[in-house]
């Protein structure tokens, strides 16, 4: 098939090169523009674009689609059909009726359940046993287009990090599987009263409150690692320092929110308690708790304050 693929992120550089490998002609590929990233704030181009040049294809990032000229353009290149994945762009509705067959989306959830921007966060925040990937067929509405194809996984003890990747595999051969049979695909519209939404993760989101529940503290520390990372606040030799808890495990212990209960780190919760597995302190690698204390010992009994209200 003659394909337009559009995507920017690490998510969607699995689908392209395998759509490449699945002997499919890829005419173009649309991404983000270059953003600044990296000392010195060089303009770096997406993951998806790099990949693009590797593999000879032409790459497009227009700021935006809405002007006659680009939809003229994207229409001019002939395709079967789109292919979308994480291109953080609206579709305007000429561009989702340019090829012949749509525009099809790779989305990182059981639909309808969490659409949005953040779907993998919000599933583990939320204590989903199992998330997967939906082939959808696009629309105007935001991810409330028909079904194509659906894989299931368990969520388990997984990081956003090492779900996104997980995902992003899976989506790749469940899309080249959908497009060899797209004939036999027949579209499921999706229940709107089973529709959840997954907003982008708000920075206050991520600064720790111990008076939660530990399984909810646990969680939070999952869903956003590697980024932007669950964070507390503890005495520095310049005052409070951030540190960043990436991963925690619930433990047996209690006490007044934020208390340190033992030498090994066990810090009391709203209910329960956590103890810290990997932490990461400003300007530092991330590293597992047994290190973590080696350079920066706790002592029982210690408060970390806790977020404001």
């Amino acid at each position: 098939m003659r394909i337009i693929f559009m995507g920017t992120p690490e998510f969607a550089v699995p689908a392209l090169e395998a759509l490449h490998d699945a002997a499919h002609e890829i005419v173009c590929v649309y991404t983000q523009p270059p953003r600044p990233a990296g000392r010195g704030k060089k303009l770096q181009p997406s993951p998806v674009h790099k990949t693009a040049e590797r593999l000879g294809i032409e790459v497009r990032h227009p700021v935006s689609l809405k002007s006659l000229e680009e939809q003229e353009k994207f229409a001019a290149l002939g395709a079967d059909v789109a292919v979308v994945a994480a291109y953080g762009l609206i579709l305007p509705q000429p561009i989702l009726d340019a090829p012949e067959h749509g525009c099809i989306n790779i989305h990182a959830s059981i639909l309808p359940r969490w659409r949005g921007a953040a779907p993998i966060h919000r599933a583990i925040l939320a204590g989903d046993a199992v998330t997967g990937v939906t082939i959808m067929q696009m629309e105007a509405g935001l991810d409330t287009g028909p079904m194509l194809a659906m894989v299931r996984t368990p969520i388990e003890d997984k990081t956003t990090g090492e779900l996104t990747e997980e995902l992003a595999e899976l989506g790749a051969q469940l899309m080249v599987g959908t497009l060899r049979d797209l004939a036999i695909h027949v579209p499921v519209a999706q229940d709107d009263e089973d529709a959840t939404y997954a907003p982008k993760i708000d920075k206050a989101e991520a600064r720790i409150d111990w008076s939660k529940p530990a399984e909810e503290i646990e969680r939070l520390a999952r869903g956003l690692a590697p980024f932007p990372g669950a964070w507390f606040e503890m005495d520095g030799v310049n005052g409070p320092e951030r540190v960043k808890l990436l991963r925690a495990e619930v433990t047996e212990g209690s006490g007044d929110a934020g208390t340190v209960l033992d030498e090994d780190f066990a810090i009391a919760c709203g209910t329960g308690s956590i103890r810290p597995v990997r932490l990461q302190r400003a300007g530092k690698p991330a590293m597992d708790r047994a290190d973590f204390l080696r350079g920066k010992p706790v002592n029982k009994g210690v408060v970390l304050p806790n977020r404001k209200a």
